[in-house]
């Protein structure tokens, strides 16, 4: 349960309070069994003060104004982690005929804006891909920064970090990917977090089909290639031989199960379900297996043998087959193989978005360099954001660069990319630390002061206290600490605790010559590692 101050809003007027389940924090909100094999409906009762608006994830709902009570109840029998309770300063607009946006007063403008008429665009593809929509009303609420992910699929009332607003594709992502748990996940729930790819792998693969029904297979490769690239970084951190790379993971006794939520769960559950699709030949076969098994399974929970035998009984030509025995391809090396997916998708649909940015990369580290053609080849005002995404993320791979590359990239860009998303800004701001490039660290410090959310923060951070720049890190959190939550406040302490060795401060005109001396909490005893930046495992739940 997340207790905010009003100062930790953006309207800075009321406090704000909000839950989040996922996967085994809600028994700390109520009495329950707290895994998602067991389902249930429920009933809430809530009082709150006047002016104080309370949403649960419920389809239906009361408020009694005199008496300053909320009534909530869920018809449907859903897992514990998909109970959720916000309350705040929050308004509403209806955006579709059976969706409304929540937000605080100063943000609803912009909610309305960039998501009116959207969602019921969506919720009709993924009901014509995976039958009706079962859940009734689908509404969304925007929180404060202080979301510590960045949407939770509760069910009648997405969650989603009030951050994501500036960054349109981001957004549309991560919406549709909660749309589409609104059948993997929350209709048909996977049993044990230790098979939590039949959420996300299902659902990630149902937001792709039905972002190519919507704005076509070459943005939906675009997206589908970032990610990749994503899942192959953090690859190369982990190593293929460690065991969180599997699908069917090992849940030790005393591990919460969120550790355990990785790109893997994401984007190798992806490839495997992609996989599956594959083997019938035509998408539209897998769509037609996947509307079975969801009607089958409704409010049910599964494992992973229930999906794979519905499979191979709804196609019984490939049951024939033995498809589930392929060599180098079987169903059992897919679930409990450690290292990358056994077979990733055909991207070549997406190669008139793609093959900008890999032209434009290779422009730029091709030695000698020649900064005049690199300059030219490519107007990044004009790309879409996962193309500038995917170019900044390469780069940012290959850092350090040489000295005279990174200058030439700030000349070229850095003016340009000041005026973009966050998502994109971030990604610069990482490239600038990594490079020890000073001349644009006063955007670091400008940037830092003015996010208040784990995903704009935390990679910075690592990546300021792994380089040489500790001290300016210090500095610049010092002075904006106050404006962090506390849970936030402390994981940054974490990481500016390792190893600490303050060095001079960074002769930029942006820092202060007089900050206090700061103390910060003991090394708590499991140290942060700062080698996975949330850059690199940046998902939604």
């Amino acid at each position: 349960i997340w207790w905010l101050d009003p100062e930790l809003t953006y309207g800075n007027a009321k406090p704000f309070v909000f839950t989040q389940g996922h996967s085994v924090c809600n028994r700390s909100f109520f009495p329950c069994f707290d895994t998602p094999a067991v389902k249930c409906t429920y009933s809430a009762t809530v009082k709150a003060p006047a002016g104080i608006q309370v949403l649960m994830s419920a389809t239906q709902s009361t408020y009694l104004e005199e008496e300053g009570v909320y009534q909530f109840y869920m018809e449907y029998p859903v897992p514990a982690y998909l109970v959720a309770l916000v309350a705040g300063d929050l308004i509403h607009a209806d955006i579709g005929p059976r969706s409304r946006v929540w937000a605080e007063p100063c943000l609803l403008p912009t909610a309305i804006s960039k998501l009116s008429g959207m969602v019921e665009r969506w919720l009709s593809a993924a009901e014509s891909l995976y039958g009706p929509y079962i859940w009734g009303r689908y509404d969304i609420v925007f929180l404060p920064p202080s979301f510590p992910i960045v949407a939770m699929e509760n069910p009648c009332l997405t969650f989603i970090i009030s951050s994501i607003l500036e960054s349109d594709e981001f957004l549309i992502i991560d919406v549709i990917h909660e749309v589409a748990h609104s059948w993997f996940g929350n209709a048909v729930t996977n049993a044990t977090w230790e098979e939590m790819w039949l959420s996300e792998g299902l659902a990630t693969y149902a937001q792709r089909r039905i972002t190519t029904e919507t704005y076509g297979a070459a943005f939906t490769c675009l997206e589908t290639a970032f990610r990749l690239d994503a899942l192959h970084r953090q690859m190369k951190l982990l190593g293929e031989d460690n065991p969180v790379s599997k699908l069917q993971v090992k849940l030790e006794p005393g591990v919460n199960p969120s550790n355990l939520m990785n790109l893997f769960t994401y984007e190798k559950g992806y490839c495997f379900v992609y996989y599956l699709s594959q083997l019938c030949g035509d998408p539209r076969h897998f769509d037609s297996f996947l509307r079975a098994y969801i009607e089958k399974y409704k409010f049910t929970s599964v494992v992973a043998q229930d999906l794979l035998d519905s499979f191979l009984n709804f196609f019984p030509e490939l049951k024939e087959q033995c498809v589930e025995s392929k060599a180098g391809l079987e169903f059992e090396r897919w679930l409990n193989a450690t290292g990358p997916p056994l077979a990733e998708p055909d991207l070549s649909q997406g190669s008139s978005l793609t093959r900008p940015v890999e032209n434009l990369f290779k422009l730029w580290t091709t030695e000698p360099l020649d900064s005049a053609a690199a300059a030219s080849s490519a107007d990044l005002t004009k790309w879409r954001t996962f193309q500038t995404v995917l170019f900044l993320d390469r780069l940012l791979d290959g850092s350090p660069l040489p000295h005279a590359v990174i200058k030439k990239l700030s000349e070229c860009y850095s003016s340009q990319l000041d005026s973009m998303n966050a998502e994109i800004r971030i990604r610069w701001l990482q490239i600038v630390v990594r490079n020890d490039y000073y001349p644009d660290l006063y955007k670091v410090r400008r940037f830092l002061e003015n996010q208040m959310s784990r995903m704009y923060t935390i990679p910075l951070y690592e990546d300021l206290c792994t380089g040489t720049l500790k001290s300016f890190a210090l500095e610049i959190f010092y002075q904006t600490q106050n404006q962090l939550h506390p849970n936030l406040r402390k994981t940054i302490q974490q990481i500016l605790s390792q190893g600490l060795n303050p060095l001079p401060a960074i002769d930029t005109t942006a820092v202060t010559t007089d900050t206090p001396a700061m103390v910060l909490e003991d090394k708590v005893s499991e140290a942060t590692n700062g080698a996975i930046s949330l850059r690199d495992v940046n998902v939604s739940a």
